[in-house]
C-alpha cells in the first residue's frame, strides 16, 4: 500500500478536522498506471435500430457513446511494433502462425523484435485493451474486425481446411482458475473476429494435444492491469489505477439494456450523481481472474466488492450475475438487439442437456437487450449459451 493510500485510508477510518481536509485537498492526484482506452463506439442505438442521440432523461441516454473516454492512439514504429500511447504497452504487430500455450512463452522469452528482449505473452487485461466495438459479426462471419487493423494484423480462421471465420482466436497467458466443459484446462483468449471472451480448452478433449491459437507478444507498462482498490466507507469504492469509483454493491435486480441505462444515470450514491453504466471495457477492468465459483465459492471480483448471489437455473446456489455494459454488441441478423454482458458467475451453457461452465467466470459475451422475463432464461447456440436478459447492475463515475 502506497503512503497515499494509507492515509486517505486513515482519514476514511477515523475523520479528519478542516485542517486535515484541507491537506488531503492539497495531495497530487493519483498516477494512474491502468488507463483504459475507449471503446471507438460513437453511434447511437435503441433495441433494435440506430437512434439519434438521446437526451439527457430520454430512454437509452447514457450508453456507450453519449461518454467519451480515451480515444484509441497508436504509434506504428516502423520495425514490426506498435505502440498504444493510452496504455504505454508495445506491441506485435503480426503474430505470425498459431502455436501452442507452451510454444508462446519459449517464443516471447527468445523474441528480439524491435531490439527488444523483454516481450511476454499478455494478460487478458493487456490483451483486452486492444478490443474495439466498432467491429461487426454475422454469426461465423466477419464483417468488420473488433481491432484496429490499421494498425495490427489480424487474420481470419482458414475456410479452406474447414475453420470458421471466426476460429481466429487469440489467447492471453491468463489460465482460468477453474474447468469448462466439466474438466477441460482452460485459457482465456479474445476474439478480435467475434468481440468477445472465452475460455478456451488448452488440449483437444478428444486427442488431448496441445491446442494452438494466435498469440500478440506484448512489452512494457508491467502495472498495467493491475487494480489499486479503496473502500471508500460510503458504499463506493475507488480504484486509483484506473481513475475510476465504483458502486460497491449492486442492487439485487436484474432489468433490461434499457433500464440498466436508466437505473445508473438516476443512482445518487455518496452524494454524487453523475453515475453511469460502465462500457465493455470499464466493467471488464474490475474482474478479478484468480477467483471463480469452483475454486474460491465466489464471484470473479474482488472481495471488496459485494454481489449478489442467484440460484443457477436448476434451483441450486452458488451462481453469481451477468452484469450490463453501456456496450452495444453488432452481430447477427439484426445487429443492434444485443449489448455486452460481463460474467462474474460462471459462463454457463446448455449442452446435450447439461448445464456446464462453457467460457468460464469473467468471459464477455452479449444479451438480447430486451424481451419477455417469463422467456428467461433461454439457450442458444452451439454451446447452448445461457441467456438471461435481465442482468444485473454496477454503476460507476470518474473520479474527479
Amino acid at each position: 500500500m502506497t503512503f497515499l493510500n494509507l492515509l486517505l485510508l486513515i482519514i476514511i477510518v477515523y475523520g479528519c478536522s478542516n485542517s486535515d481536509s484541507q491537506l488531503i485537498e492539497n495531495l497530487p492526484t493519483p498516477t494512474t498506471t491502468f488507463n483504459i482506452v475507449d471503446t471507438g463506439v460513437e453511434n447511437f442505438y435503441n433495441n433494435s435500430t440506430i437512434m439519434s442521440s438521446p437526451t439527457e432523461g430520454e430512454a437509452f441516454y447514457g450508453q456507450d457513446a453519449t461518454y467519451k473516454g480515451n480515444a484509441p492512439s497508436y504509434t506504428d514504429n516502423g520495425d514490426g511494433t506498435i505502440t498504444d500511447n493510452i496504455t504505454g504497452l508495445m506491441w506485435e504487430q503480426d503474430m505470425g502462425t498459431k502455436i501452442t500455450f507452451e510454444e508462446a512463452f519459449s517464443k516471447a522469452e527468445n523474441s528480439t523484435l524491435g531490439g527488444y528482449t523483454d516481450w511476454r505473452v499478455p494478460t487478458l487485461k493487456e490483451l483486452y485493451s486492444l478490443i474495439n466495438f466498432t467491429g461487426r459479426v454475422m454469426g461465423e462471419t466477419s464483417i468488420d474486425m473488433f481491432i484496429d487493423t490499421e494498425y495490427f494484423n489480424q487474420p481470419l480462421g482458414d475456410t479452406s481446411i474447414g475453420e470458421r471465420e471466426i476460429d481466429a482466436q487469440t489467447w492471453s497467458s491468463t489460465e482460468y482458475v477453474g474447468l469448462t466443459m466439466g474438466g477441460d484446462q482452460t485459457v482465456f483468449g479474445v476474439n478480435f473476429v467475434d468481440g468477445r471472451i472465452k475460455g478456451y480448452p488448452k488440449y483437444n478433449p478428444g486427442t488431448q494435444i496441445e491446442n494452438k491459437m494466435y498469440f500478440r507478444m506484448v512489452r512494457g507498462n508491467t502495472d498495467y492491469g493491475k487494480n489499486n482498490f479503496i473502500d471508500n466507507g460510503d458504499g463506493t469504492i475507488s480504484d486509483l489505477a484506473t481513475g475510476l469509483m465504483w458502486q460497491k454493491a449492486d442492487d439485487g435486480i436484474g432489468k433490461d439494456w434499457e433500464e440498466a441505462l436508466s437505473y445508473a444515470e438516476n443512482l445518487t450514491l455518496a452524494s454524487y450523481s453523475d453515475w453511469r453504466l460502465p462500457n465493455a471495457k470499464e466493467l471488464q477492468s474490475i474482474v478479478d481472474y484468480t477467483r471463480s465459483p469452483q475454486t474460491t465459492n465466489s464471484a470473479a471480483i474482488d472481495p471488496i466488492f459485494e454481489i449478489t448471489e442467484i440460484n443457477y437455473p436448476d434451483g441450486s446456489s452458488g451462481h453469481y450475475p451477468f452484469f450490463w455494459t453501456s456496450t452495444t454488441h453488432l452481430d447477427g441478423v439484426n445487429p443492434y438487439s444485443g449489448a455486452v454482458y460481463i460474467a462474474f458467475g460462471e459462463g454457463l451453457g446448455e449442452m446435450n442437456g447439461v448445464l456446464l461452465d462453457v467460457h468460464g467466470a469473467g468471459c464477455q459475451r452479449s444479451d438480447p437487450k430486451s424481451g419477455n422475463s417469463s422467456d428467461y432464461p433461454q439457450y442458444f447456440g452451439p454451446q447452448g449459451d445461457i441467456r438471461y436478459v435481465y442482468n444485473y447492475v454496477r454503476a460507476v463515475r470518474t473520479i474527479d
